[in-house]
């Protein structure tokens, strides 16, 4: 495993010094051209907000920030903390502003599909992610991460082999890692005639309509519930054996 690791981090040194430069991150820290929010935003929020405890944090680019979340699943200690145009490199560089401080028992994350439009290529996206990762766990070792794959879009079309073996790197990688899950939303998203829904798309043919947020929740559902009530589960169990030891 530590091998493994090592071998990890030289690959991702090796791909970042031969990528492009990310895109400013500050960017995101008081403006609100992008996608009406801001880090400023959310840090006004919790001031004037207790966020749940042991909540599941939903992070990543526009496609988080516009899922309403908390009317798709009402009975779960949700926070939303997407923020659109968002990198996977952004949420790194955000990470403790948007999902390290609420102490989160399970991660849902969607990002990768701005990074690819950008230029960014499937093992820089995927190494990113890799980054995410290890950055949670350090902190927060049992924490479950749902990887939602990137979406085939009507815009992104073109981009959509690079996308497709992005998620692919992801999918393996879930599979290795016992608290890691991928959702593939993007298979029931492309129709018989191998395209996107048009339906699944507001009409800019980028972001999700009503019908598209449908289809992600539905295909997320189970995985979210079961994971959220094993998680709660195993520490109420760990709570009962330390009082027992005690």
């Amino acid at each position: 495993m530590r091998r493994t690791r090592f071998a990890l981090f030289l690959l991702f040194i090796f791909v970042r010094l031969l990528a492009q430069d990310d895109p400013e991150p500050n960017r995101f820290l008081k403006s609100f051209i992008v996608d009406n929010t801001s880090i400023a935003l959310f840090k006004l929020w919790d001031k004037k907000n207790t966020p749940p405890s042991d909540p599941i944090v939903f992070v990543g680019s526009s496609s988080i920030r516009k899922w309403e979340t908390a009317n798709y699943f009402p009975e779960l200690p949700i926070v939303n903390r997407g923020f659109g145009g968002a990198h996977i490199s952004d949420v790194n560089y955000f990470i403790n502003e948007t999902v390290l401080k609420y102490g989160p028992k399970v991660i849902v994350f969607y990002a990768g599909d701005n990074d690819i439009n950008y230029g960014k290529t499937p093992k820089n996206v995927f190494l990113d992610y890799c980054s995410f990762v290890d950055n949670v766990h350090l902190t927060y070792p049992k924490t479950k991460i749902i990887f939602i794959s990137i979406k085939p879009s009507i815009s992104r079309w073109a981009l959509w082999p690079k996308m497709r073996d992005t998620n692919n790197l992801i999918n393996q990688f879930s599979k290795d890692h016992p608290l890691l899950y991928y959702v593939d939303i993007a298979s029931p998203m492309i129709g018989d005639d191998g395209l996107p829904g048009p339906n699944l798309f507001v009409n800019d043919g980028l972001h999700l309509s009503k019908k598209g947020y449908d289809l992600w929740s539905n295909y997320l559902d189970n995985t979210l519930r079961s994971q959220y009530s094993k998680s709660t589960k195993d520490e109420g169990l760990l709570g009962i054996i330390k009082n027992i030891i005690d």
